[in-house]
């Protein structure tokens, strides 16, 4: 339990550190870790845990021993340079609750790189924000846990509960980085996930699945298109069925007790397509990438069902696709939704610390992404806070977080940490 006068020096360390903490930040933003190239994130990681005394596990993924696991998604990648990185601080004494601080430091593509205002990989701070891919989505946030237990050591204290700092990736496309960590053996008593949150504490998060409709036509010269079949606009057929899908889904979550207060809590998205392979022939086949979202308690075999059932109803009402029906793939997340619960424990010790540096209570976010606290939560009951700072344009174009909430965040960051794990004179 931290007193009054370690709760102030540790929010001056947080302070005194804050232009370090922004120079790794920079540095690991640098870094281009998009899916399959996360390598030198995960050894930036793994050095800083090892300058600071942790015991680092850092081993390449084995999918084979994932696959039967709940909340598993398909990976489809080259995945043999996949690695988790865990760095496991355990204390002299034991009289505190454990602890993983997780982040993820795989990014999404950064699209065209003229539509950025300064390259995505080269992090500027401007205005006070930083910007560049994964400053917001999470790079601060992982830098920030660490730079919180860099304030903790910096005022003479030390933890007093076991904590392992988790460095994962494909948060973004399968979850099966966290899903590692377990499979590994890693517990606590409480996770923290630190992802940009606005400065609220997530309460209920829909789950996500991805899948791929892969549409066949009948390609023929478009001088006698009408005796062929197109398979880009046959897949267009396929995705306003799906929309339709998608607005049924939002009329069941208006009963829902957390997602009833947002209008569109339930979104699909076509987010890439390919197709065709000549202009001025009728395309032979279409490939749509897809992701939609459902809500905690919603079964995942069950939306599973419901979504190919969908599309094989669309392709019956279609000239072409009624007797060459299309396949649905499932590509990669494949997660249920998770409700925050059986958490009062941590969330009296992070309400503590939010009140210290922001005052009053922390407000509550439902959101309509997910993050990794499910498979804490779900697979094995143990709660999972994420909270964090507030930014703009994840996944869009001139990404960026903003630096005096970055600031609060570690602060509450830091000392929710000593009043968890609890802390004594080092």
């Amino acid at each position: 339990m931290t007193t009054s006068d370690s709760t102030q020096r540790i929010l001056d360390a947080v302070d005194a550190g804050f232009d370090a903490q922004l120079a790794m930040t920079r540095d690991f933003v640098a870094i281009p870790s998009t899916r399959g190239a996360e390598g030198p994130c995960q050894d930036m990681i793994g050095d800083l845990l090892r300058e600071r005394g942790y015991e680092v596990d850092d081993w390449h993924i084995d999918v084979d021993d994932l696959k039967d696991l709940r909340g598993y998604g398909p990976i489809e990648h080259d995945f043999s340079r996949a690695r988790s990185v865990v760095g496991s601080y355990r204390p002299s004494s034991n009289a505190g609750k454990s602890l993983i601080l997780q982040g993820h430091c795989d990014v999404v593509p950064t699209g065209p790189l003229e539509m950025w205002n300064t390259p995505p990989f080269s992090p500027v701070i401007r205005d006070g924000r930083m910007y560049g891919r994964g400053a917001c989505d999470m790079k601060s946030g992982t830098i920030g846990a660490l730079a919180a237990l860099d304030a903790i050591k910096a005022c003479g204290l030390k933890p007093t509960a076991r904590i392992h700092f988790q460095s994962v990736i494909e948060e973004e496309s399968t979850g099966v980085g966290a899903l590692s960590t377990l499979q590994r053996g890693y517990r606590a008593d409480a996770c923290f996930i630190p992802e940009p949150t606005g400065g609220m504490m997530v309460r209920s998060q829909v789950g996500v699945i991805w899948f791929r409709l892969k549409v066949r036509g009948h390609p023929v010269h478009v001088f006698e298109a009408g005796a062929g079949s197109n398979a880009i606009t046959a897949a267009y057929h396929l995705i306003q069925a799906l929309e339709k899908l998608e607005a049924a889904w939002n009329e069941r979550a208006s009963s829902d007790r957390h997602f009833k207060a947002l209008t569109h809590p339930i979104n699909f998205n076509p987010g890439i397509i390919k197709g065709g392979d000549w202009a001025s022939s009728v395309p032979a086949w279409c490939d749509v990438d897809c992701r939609i979202a459902i809500l905690p308690g919603w079964s995942v075999t069950e939306a599973q069902a419901e979504i190919a059932a969908c599309v094989s109803s669309a392709a019956r009402d279609h000239r072409f696709l009624s007797n060459n029906p299309p396949q649905v793939e499932w590509s990669g997340f494949l997660s249920e939704g998770y409700e925050l619960k059986d958490s009062a424990a941590p969330e009296a010790a992070f309400g503590k610390a939010f009140s210290a540096v922001y005052g009053g209570t922390v407000e509550d976010l439902v959101f309509t992404a997910l993050t990794d606290t499910r498979f804490y939560g779900l697979n094995y009951g143990i709660p999972s806070l994420c909270f964090g700072a507030s930014g703009a344009a994840m996944h869009g174009f001139n990404e960026y977080v903003d630096l005096d909430s970055l600031r609060k965040s570690t602060k509450a960051t830091a000392l929710f940490i000593a009043e968890w794990c609890g802390v004594e004179k080092a």
